[in-house]
């Protein structure tokens, strides 16, 4: 799925609605990745629609000290002021050249008026991001494995949303993650029950896995929403033990191993094997000695010698991610 170019978004207003975040979060990403494809020394920023008053309109076309090229993200349009509505309006009937504007509508009947005159102008493009129904969630499944360059069975779709629910954030690395696991491969039932068997154990290892690829910002996003609905702790502490049994038995194999041999050696499916080959090349023994240490003080922090779970996996994380980068 190609994002808009920046002929698409640089002078016009790019209306981004609806209340599923992760869709709108991306179309507001897709357009700082054209502005800042045209030009990677453009200026980027954000404002709330509260905070947009008559006196600051003026300053979404104003070019700044460092770039004449700028993207602005208006969030909580909503919740613009009455007398604010028509400078904005004026402003999105002639947009300038080289700023891309972005109003992000969090959905609901609120600022309902604005959208309907945003809509009727034809600077205004509309990006919606609608919540999906219980039956779109195979084929949002099917189009991130196209996306990511894989081919997926509607089965194994279905599969996939029953296994790791429904929120869509979740959906799209676990599509990105199988078919980086599975390439050149139709994915079926089989291969996602194999990854996702566990929801709780999925979503565990799906912070392991952004953690051990150095995956920073992704890791702690992850954990967060493990934690927020459920995962017990001790499942991640789990989860990231296992990914260093697993470097660290590899670092420690003898090399020009056949991957069946390799798989029972690291104690791990066949079909594991590539990705943790693939991580391996980042890490050696001293960190992965680090990590199992850190892990081993995390378990026992969240068994009793810590208050706060959260905290000490937010803190394993970062120290993992961190031995990583020690080369």
């Amino acid at each position: 799925m190609a994002g808009p170019r920046a002929a698409d978004v640089l002078g016009r207003v790019t209306l981004v609605t609806g209340k599923e975040e992760f869709l709108g979060e991306r179309s507001v990403a897709e357009v700082r990745a054209a502005v800042m494809a045209h030009d990677d020394e453009a200026e980027l920023s954000e404002t709330r629609g509260v905070d947009l008053a008559p006196a600051s309109l003026g300053e979404l076309a104003a070019p700044s000290l460092f770039s004449a090229t700028r993207c602005v993200v208006v969030r909580g349009l909503e919740d613009l002021p009455e007398e604010s509505v028509e400078g904005l309006l004026a402003y999105a009937a002639s947009p300038v050249d080289e700023v891309a504007l972005v109003l992000v509508h969090g959905g609901g009947q609120k600022g309902s008026g604005v959208l309907t005159k945003l809509r009727k102008l034809g600077s205004v493009t509309e990006v919606k991001s609608a919540e999906l129904k219980a039956s779109e969630f195979p084929g949002f499944v099917a189009a991130e494995v196209r996306a990511a360059g894989g081919r997926i069975e509607q089965e194994a779709a279905a599969a996939l949303v029953q296994a790791v629910g429904q929120d869509l954030r979740s959906l799209a690395a676990a599509a990105s993650q199988l078919v980086a696991d599975f390439p050149d491969s139709t994915l079926g039932v089989d291969e996602v029950r194999k990854y996702f068997g566990g929801r709780a154990e999925a979503k565990s290892f799906a912070v392991a896995d952004a953690a051990f690829w150095g995956r920073r910002a992704a890791a702690l996003e992850e954990l967060r929403w493990a934690l927020d609905t459920g995962t017990p702790p001790v499942l991640v502490t789990s989860a990231f033990a296992g990914s260093a049994r697993s470097v660290a038995r590899y670092l420690a194999a003898p090399r020009g191993m056949r991957d069946g041999d390799l798989a029972r050696e690291l104690g791990v499916p066949p079909w594991k094997v590539r990705t943790v080959r693939d991580q391996s090349r980042a890490w050696t023994e001293s960190g992965i000695a680090r990590v199992i240490r850190a892990v081993a003080q995390a378990d026992a922090d969240i068994k009793g010698a810590a208050s706060d779970a959260s905290y000490t996996l937010e803190r394993l994380v970062l120290s993992v991610t961190g031995f990583r980068d020690q080369r």
